[in-house]
C-alpha cells in the first residue's frame, strides 16, 4: 500500500469516527473511569455530580477495555441509579474531541485527561 492509499484510509477512518460519535440520550450520562475496582466494575465520576460502581455488561466484556482516565457512555440502573450503573461505549481520543467541540465535556478539564 503506498503512502497515498494510507493516508486516504486513515482520513476515512478519522471521518468514520466522527459520524458515529455516540451522545448521550435520555437517562445516559458521560463519566469518567477514576479507578478499576476488579472483575468487570470501575468507579466512574458521572457528569450529573455523581461517584458510580459501574459493570461493563457480558455482551461488552471480551471487546471493550477499559483503563483509569478513560471517557465513558454511562447508563444508570433503574433501581439504585444513583450509585451503580452500565458501561455503554468507551470514547476515542478522536470522538472525544468531537464530543469537546460540541460542548458536551465543558465541566470535565483537561488535566483529567
Amino acid at each position: 500500500m503506498s503512502k497515498k492509499e494510507e493516508a486516504a484510509a486513515q482520513q476515512q477512518q478519522q471521518e468514520e469516527e466522527i459520524r458515529r460519535t455516540p451522545i448521550p440520550r435520555g437517562r445516559q450520562v458521560l463519566g469518567i473511569c477514576e479507578q478499576r475496582v476488579g472483575g468487570s466494575r470501575m468507579k466512574v465520576r458521572c457528569m450529573d455530580g455523581k461517584t458510580r460502581i459501574c459493570r461493563i455488561p457480558g455482551r461488552l466484556k471480551r471487546r471493550l477495555w477499559v483503563r483509569e482516565n478513560d471517557i465513558l457512555l454511562i447508563e444508570p440502573w433503574e433501581l439504585g441509579g444513583d450509585e451503580k450503573g452500565d458501561v455503554i461505549f468507551k470514547y476515542r481520543p478522536l470522538q472525544v474531541d468531537v464530543l469537546r467541540r460540541k460542548g458536551l465535556l465543558k465541566e470535565m478539564t483537561k488535566e483529567e485527561f
